[in-house]
Formats: structure tokens, C-alpha cells, sequence
């Protein structure tokens, strides 16, 4: 038995037609059982009524079809993986989730990372392509999970910070630059329904930075941070990452920091972490990747205003390049500052590989304390910071999708 869950208004509004014009008929065609079918009302709705049908199921596997964007997926992931009756089943109830996938967001990351789309691909079809998979019990992949932790200062009288949020992400959790464009493209999604609307929110903070903190935890796998070598093509260890000390400090101001665990994409062509798919590695990883505008020595010299007129030239060049098969991570400055692909200079992009990370915010920055999961903002308290980890999923546990 399977559960539906359908957001009515995500991306263009339309998966509840998608899904009785397309999805109800393929499924009774193949006689897949359905247990209910939920239109989300409201926000929180999605992840509510996947817990309930979860926790009442004492056999057979827990497969739900999802026709949304990645906002839905994540509430869903986030409300199941927290709840305490979830992490603490007993062994004769399935713990293992069976997410089946039809993208009927805005940008569909998690979806468009799983089933490339091709520019031949019939629109429908490719969109049905979760529901075959599904019906075929073809092949599955887990996800790894980002654990997020929102943490504020201590209280007045106590001497320890205050865990004020968990949340989990599939699909990216971000600071700076992306975090900015999420936050105010909610402003226009009425006016601008399609993946636009990150383009005009993008333009509209370009030129802004953000002071804080990053510090960069190794992963269990390899024990270090690495970074992306392009010279040699492969990660290596990060030079500040040694044994004893295996964990990476890098200081603002930050133009860009995005981790993303399960894609290498944002949208359909935006391929911000490529490495993803074409250097993939196995356990709890994340892929961050990186800009700091005072790596680029042309800089110096400038006043705050100007640097960051310059800069934001430099930033939109980067954004233009993800959307050309990830060409970003090869960007480089040439010796008056240009940005150019070739050569010897100074990376534009740091591209790293880890277990986790944690930012602290500047306090005086508004905008560095905004950060996103999985295209959903949480506001870091003043004083306070966010610690993301990587969680590998195990054999009897975790989230699945039909692929």
C-alpha cells in the first residue's frame, strides 16, 4: 500500500491535475494498491501525515509517492527522521522509507539529479519517470542525510548554548549568497512561478557579502578534509587538515557557501557541486563549495563599495558557469584579476569534501545568519551558530528512492 502526498501549490500549482490525469491511471493500470491520498493544506501538512502513515504500518514497506518540489520532501524527511518513535521501531516494523519521486516543484533538485533530463525527454513522461521506477521495483538508492543544528548562546544565567533547532536536509543547506536568494525569491513567487524568479532574486544580491566564520569537520572515511585538486583532477587532503588537527578554519567574508549531499544540481542545468555524480564517493560526505572575493589579489586597494561592484561581476560569472556542465570549479584569475578557465592563477571556487561544518555569523550581519535547507530559511539567533553533519544511511534504516 502506498501513500500519496500532494502539494496543490507548489511550482506552477498543478500536481494535483499531474497527478489524476497521469499518476492515479499508470498505478491502477500496474493494480498498485493506494492507502490514502493527501493534499497538503498547509505548511508542516506534508511531513504530519507521512509520520502518521509510518508509524501505523507494522508490515510490508513504507512507500510513499511524493508530488512536490524538494520543500516537501525535506518536511517529510525531517518529520519522520526526528521522531522518537521513528529512530526507536522495533525490529519487526519496516524502518526503511521508500520515497517515489514526481517532481512537480520549482526546481525539482533532488528529482533532476536522479533522472537527468535530457532535452529529447517527452515532459510527461519524464516526469513519470519516479513511477515507473517504482512500479518496475527497480533500482534504489539511499540518501545521505544533512543534520542541521541551529544552536543560540546561552541563556541569561547559564553557561551552555542551546540546541533551538534540528532540521534534515537531502539536498543542500546553505549560507551566504543562495541562502539570500531563497529568502526573498519567496517574495516573488506569485508574480514569477518558474525557476526565474532565483535569477531575479540572485541580481538583487549579488554585490552583497557575508562576515562570519566557517569551520570544516573531516569525514569518518578518510579522516581529513579534502579539496578538489583541478590540476590533477582528484581531492586531496586539505593542507591545514593533519592528523592531529584534522578539522579546517576558513575566514570571510564569503561571497558563496553552499553543501550538498545527494545532488550535484539546483536546478535541471544549474550544476553547482559536479563532483557529486563524476567523483563519487561512498558514506557520510558532504560536497561545499566555496567563494571568497579576497582570494582575488586584483582587489586590493579598492574602497568597500567598489570592491564590491568589481566583485559582483566576478560572482555572476561564477553562477553563469554552473549552468555550463559545472564549469565553475575550474575557474581561475588570471594576473590582473580576470576570470578565465585555463592557467596557473588563484581558484575562484574552493570546492571542498567533509563530514560537516559549522558557521558562526557575524552578529552585525543580518543576512549572514539567514540559511537554507533544502530551500526552506531558518534564521541563526544573534550570538548563535549552525553545525550541518553528514549521516550515511544504513541497511536496515533510512530513505530510499526508486530510481
Amino acid at each position: 500500500m502506498a501513500l500519496i502526498i500532494c502539494n496543490p501549490v507548489g511550482g506552477d500549482s498543478t500536481a494535483k491535475q499531474f497527478v489524476e490525469a497521469h499518476v492515479l491511471p499508470l498505478l491502477k493500470a500496474n493494480d498498485v494498491p493506494i492507502a490514502r491520498i493527501v493534499e497538503t493544506e498547509h505548511a508542516g501538512h506534508a511531513g504530519t501525515a507521512a509520520f502518521e502513515f509510518v508509524d501505523s504500518t507494522v508490515s510490508g514497506p513504507l512507500d510513499i509517492i511524493v508530488a512536490s518540489g524538494d520543500g516537501t520532501i525535506h518536511d517529510i524527511v525531517t518529520t519522520i527522521a526526528l521522531a522518537p518513535s521513528y529512530k526507536n521501531r522495533s525490529p519487526a516494523t519496516p524502518a526503511q522509507v521508500n520515497l517515489v519521486l514526481v517532481p512537480c516543484g520549482t526546481a525539482n533538485a533532488l528529482y533532476s539529479s536522479l533522472f537527468l533530463p535530457k532535452p529529447e525527454d517527452d515532459p510527461v513522461q519524464y516526469k513519470l519517470q519516479g513511477i515507473h521506477a517504482f512500479i518496475k521495483q527497480a533500482k534504489r538508492v539511499p540518501l545521505t542525510l544533512a543534520i542541521t543544528d541551529i544552536i543560540a548562546p546561552p541563556r541569561s544565567g547559564g553557561s551552555a548554548p542551546v540546541r533551538e533547532k534540528t532540521t534534515v536536509s537531502v539536498v543542500v543547506t546553505s549560507i551566504a549568497l543562495h541562502a539570500s536568494i531563497l529568502h526573498d525569491s519567496e517574495v516573488l513567487r506569485t508574480e514569477i512561478p518558474s525557476i526565474e524568479r532565483f535569477k531575479v532574486a540572485a541580481r538583487q544580491n549579488i554585490t552583497r557579502w557575508y562576515s562570519g566564520c566557517a569551520k570544516l569537520f573531516p569525514s569518518s572515511s578518510t579522516g581529513v578534509v579534502e579539496i578538489w585538486n583541478p590540476f590533477d583532477k582528484e581531492f586531496v587532503p586539505h593542507a591545514e587538515s593533519e592528523e592531529d588537527n584534522p578539522h579546517v578554519d576558513i575566514d570571510g567574508p564569503f561571497a558563496y557557501f553552499l553543501s550538498t549531499v545527494n545532488v550535484d544540481r539546483l536546478e535541471p542545468a544549474f550544476q553547482i557541486a559536479p563532483l557529486v555524480t563524476a567523483e563519487p564517493r561512498t558514506g557520510a560526505l558532504l560536497d561545499i563549495v566555496v567563494v571568497r572575493p579576497y582570494r582575488d589579489a586584483s582587489l586590493s586597494g579598492l574602497e568597500a563599495e567598489e570592491e564590491r561592484q568589481v566583485f559582483a561581476e566576478k560572482s555572476g560569472e561564477v553562477l553563469r558557469a554552473a549552468y555550463q556542465s559545472g564549469n565553475h570549479i575550474n575557474l581561475r584569475y588570471d594576473p590582473t584579476g580576470k576570470v578565465v578557465s585555463e592557467g596557473e592563477g588563484e581558484l575562484v571556487v574552493e570546492y571542498f569534501r567533509c563530514g560537516g561544518w559549522e558557521w558562526i555569523p557575524d552578529t552585525e550581519d543580518e543576512k549572514a545568519h539567514l540559511l537554507c535547507n533544502d530551500g526552506l530559511i531558518n534564521t541563526i539567533p544573534k550570538g548563535g551558530k549552525a553545525k550541518t553533519m553528514a549521516a550515511a544511511p544504513s541497511g536496515e534504516s533510512g530513505f530510499i528512492v526508486y530510481v
